[in-house]
């Protein structure tokens, strides 16, 4: 017998296998579980205990909870519910719920797209890949050219041409400096948008507030870019209506200005002077409508896109998930050698004392890039706090909250600590049988409801 099929047996057979079962099946089949030991206690306002839950009688002594991982390479199960947390969240500031005014539907709306700039060529799917009559050679010896068709599985997409030829230091930089170059976009489309209505960009948000939620999404060439939401509002928030001056077509030239104008300059170093960090010239804008038309996309499914990329990371480009320690962990990675030279170059100028506040080292496994996956303007919509909140009250979960405090006139108080992680190689078969069945499950209730193609809301914990 192979060592899970061992594990399996022995776990059958201990004595809490059934409740440990049940706090399997009620995290959804976790890849990696988080256990605690401790105890939440319910008590009225006059001190009388309503509720006590203790881990003491649990498999162990300890209580699985969810890892909450958004990787789906890392928990399929976790990243699924994540994922539907993202779409209600993005579509309650595109149609109002979840304590947003329905009014925002009313509002002008776009789904923006920027991208990073090119760092060098590199082998494009689809289409033929790079074509020319006149052939030629770079500096290199290499062909500047390549006619073949590649297939989307085609491991040479997104590989460079000529890697001596590619810009590796500028595509590190510039995602070590992407987070402060959406600052200033945001920033100049607010005052590209001033500018045009004649207002003074200090009083901007007397007239109107400029909403949004991005995403980011790392391309096969290992080089990340955004998808935003991008809202106006009133000067109140999503509750008040913007000026009639606030146009879609208005943001929209604002936004396409901003794209086009804004920099950001990396520190200055002896190797590499001070390199200029712009958006790429691609730049794609859809207005969003409840039905679409005439270059428009649906709210439902602008959010399912974005729920959709919140789960992805590095690792679906080829990377890796996990942080890298040492040089020589980055050579020894089965990733392909276009992303092991941006690791490698990220290591690298990581020991430049010029560039130790990009903390390149540290982030080297996401090619440099450290903002996180999903970001959004403050008013925008609901939170994934609330959404969590109000999934745990509409399970009536009470034994598994670990907050403190006076809620509904009743006092909570839990004592918590950790105790462990993971699964052994039995409990992981088990525990992917458990959502491998919550999976088929939802798909065949899908399919008997004739489909919505959007990630489900997730209501299990």
């Amino acid at each position: 017998m192979t060592e899970t099929e061992r594990d399996i047996i022995r776990l059958v057979h201990e004595p809490g296998f059934p409740r440990w079962l049940e706090q399997i099946h009620a995290i959804g089949g976790c890849a990696h579980p988080i256990y605690l030991s401790g105890r939440k206690t319910i008590r009225d306002a006059t001190g009388a205990v309503l509720q006590h839950y203790d881990t003491s009688h649990e498999p162990g002594g300890r209580l699985a909870v969810r890892c909450r991982n958004r990787r789906e390479s890392r928990c399929p199960s976790c990243s699924r519910l994540h994922a539907g947390d993202t779409f209600h969240l993005v579509r309650s500031g595109l149609v109002g719920g979840k304590h947003v005014p329905t009014a925002v539907a009313g509002h002008p709306r776009l789904f923006v797209t920027l991208t990073a700039p090119s760092f060098g060529a590199v082998h494009r799917a689809g289409e033929r890949c790079h074509p020319r009559r006149e052939g030629g050679q770079c500096p290199h010896g290499r062909p500047v050219h390549c006619g073949a068709h590649h297939a989307d599985t085609d491991p040479h997409v997104g590989q460079p041409l000529c890697p001596a030829c590619y810009d590796y230091p500028g595509h590190v930089l510039w995602h070590a400096m992407a987070g402060r170059l959406w600052n200033r976009f945001c920033t100049e489309a607010r005052r590209q948008l001033a500018s045009s209505a004649g207002i003074p960009r200090s009083r901007l948000r007397e007239h109107v507030l400029v909403g949004f939620a991005k995403v980011a999404e790392f391309q096969r060439r290992g080089a990340v870019h955004f998808h935003a939401v991008v809202r106006l509002d009133g000067p109140h928030g999503p509750g008040s209506p913007p000026p009639a001056w606030a146009t879609g077509d208005l943001l929209e030239e604002a936004i396409r200005q901003a794209a086009a104008t804004t920099y950001v300059r990396a520190p200055y170093t002896h190797a590499l002077g001070e390199p200029v960090l712009r958006w790429g010239p691609q730049i794609d804008i859809h207005p969003i409508r409840g039905l679409v038309g005439d270059g428009a996309v649906s709210d439902s499914a602008v959010a399912a896109y974005v729920a959709k990329y919140v789960s992805k990371s590095i690792s679906d480009a080829g990377g890796t998930d996990q942080r890298v320690r040492s040089l020589e962990e980055i050579q020894l990675l089965p990733v392909h050698a276009h992303l092991r030279a941006l690791m490698l170059t990220c290591w690298r100028l990581g020991g430049l004392p010029e560039l130790a506040d990009l903390r390149l080292r540290a982030w080297a496994h996401t090619l440099g890039y450290r903002g996180h996956v999903l970001t959004k303007s403050r008013a925008y919509s609901t939170t994934y706090k609330a959404l969590r909140a109000a999934r745990a009250d509409y399970l009536g979960d009470t034994s598994r909250g670990q907050g403190d405090g006076l809620v509904d006139g009743v006092d909570v108080e839990s004592v918590w600590r950790f105790v462990g992680s993971g699964h052994t190689p039995g409990e992981a078969e088990i525990a992917r049988g458990i959502a491998a069945d919550r999976e088929h499950a939802r798909e065949e209730a899908r399919f008997a409801g004739g489909g919505s193609g959007r990630p489900g809301v997730g209501v299990d914990l």
